[in-house]
């Protein structure tokens, strides 16, 4: 929302920047808690195709954030831009623990760091009251905890009380066992000494949704084909997939629920949740039926995206998008806390 360049809390609008923002699973979540992004940036120009494709008014820029700069900022939000929070997940793929590469100099291993940077840069221009920082939870392991204790000095020297958890997807409805960690900021000039308290499980173990009423209602997808078009896609322009090739389909190798040994075919059981939604190109799982492997759009309703989201793009693009989208009902917990906690 642009208001011809003034400050948004000004006109009483909560206004945030979005870093990294994918496709927008974490900024759906945001925006159910009534906290909307001005801003939001991604270097993947299908990530923001999708991103903007969901949304009227086309905010989401693609923009490497090592580049970017507060003069950048205020020229695309049209005058001072001056957001109370700050949300955003750093591409992850080093510091997770399916990366057995040991590459120090990963140019991916700054951006937690770069997020860093604006974090102080705008907080040091106009008091923001708030950031999220999510990331895998192979960032506060020991291979990677410098970086971790870098950035979180950093942003505490920036004004900010630094608190983190773990939290589990499946514990706010998402049928998905996904543990994600976040970082949560509260500017200690606005809050004194407050400090973010996690949101409570909305839903037990015993309860939690399953794959089967997540996807088990759904027609049979198309698979993909040279040419194909959204409006040749079955049911919903994402429920696509690859056309099975290996014996082990054809051969009925597979066992429902067997995710033992078998990366590229690790087979999804009905009555529990999903495993963590976050594939390879030839890593998707397997459905239930074990027939084929999940269409994109089981795959986003196993991380939390209401049926009518679409993403765009290839399959491949498709498949990167909702492999490292941030579920939108475990993100709304948490924007839920914040706004209570702080009062916005």
């Amino acid at each position: 929302m642009h208001f011809n360049g003034l400050d948004a809390r000004q006109l009483g609008v909560p206004l945030l920047l979005s870093l990294f923002c994918g496709a927008g699973g974490l900024d759906l979540g945001f925006e159910g808690a009534g906290l909307n992004s001005s801003l939001a940036y991604d270097i993947r120009p299908h990530s923001i195709s999708s991103y903007n494709g969901n949304r009227a008014d086309g905010r989401g820029r693609i923009q490497d954030i090592r580049e970017l700069s507060l003069k950048m900022l205020d020229q695309h939000y049209g005058g001072g831009f001056a957001p109370i929070g700050i949300i955003g997940g750093p591409p992850c793929q080093s510091f997770s623990g399916a990366n057995t590469s040991d590459t120090p100099d990963d140019p991916r291993h700054s951006l937690p760091l770069e997020y860093a940077r604006l974090v102080r840069a705008l907080n040091a221009r106009s008091r923001m009251h708030f950031f999220v920082f999510e990331n895998v939870v192979g960032l506060i392991g020991a291979k990677h905890r410098e970086v971790f204790d870098q950035v979180t000095k950093l942003l505490h020297s920036a004004g900010f009380n630094v608190s983190h958890s773990v939290l589990n997807s499946a514990n706010y409805g998402v049928p998905q066992k996904r543990r994600r960690l976040i970082v949560v900021g509260f500017n200690r000039a606005i809050y004194g000494n407050l400090n973010w308290v996690p949101p409570i499980a909305t839903v037990q173990p015993s309860e939690w949704r399953s794959v089967r009423a997540a996807i088990g209602h759904l027609p049979a997808p198309t698979f993909f084909r040279k040419g194909i078009e959204p409006e040749q896609i079955n049911h919903h322009p994402n429920h696509w997939c690859m056309q099975p090739k290996s014996i082990r389909f054809s051969a009925r190798r597979l066992t429902t629920g067997d995710m033992k040994n078998r990366r590229s075919f690790k087979t999804l059981a009905w009555d529990q949740p999903s495993p963590t939604v976050a594939y390879g190109n030839r890593e998707v799982h397997v459905h239930p039926n074990c027939e084929r492997r999940l269409s994109v759009h089981e795959a986003m309703l196993l991380q939390g995206f209401p049926i009518e989201y679409v993403l765009r793009g290839n399959l491949s693009e498709q498949i990167t998008q909702v492999s490292e989208a941030v579920p939108p009902p475990m993100a709304k917990a948490v924007a839920e806390s914040i706004r209570s906690q702080l009062g916005l």
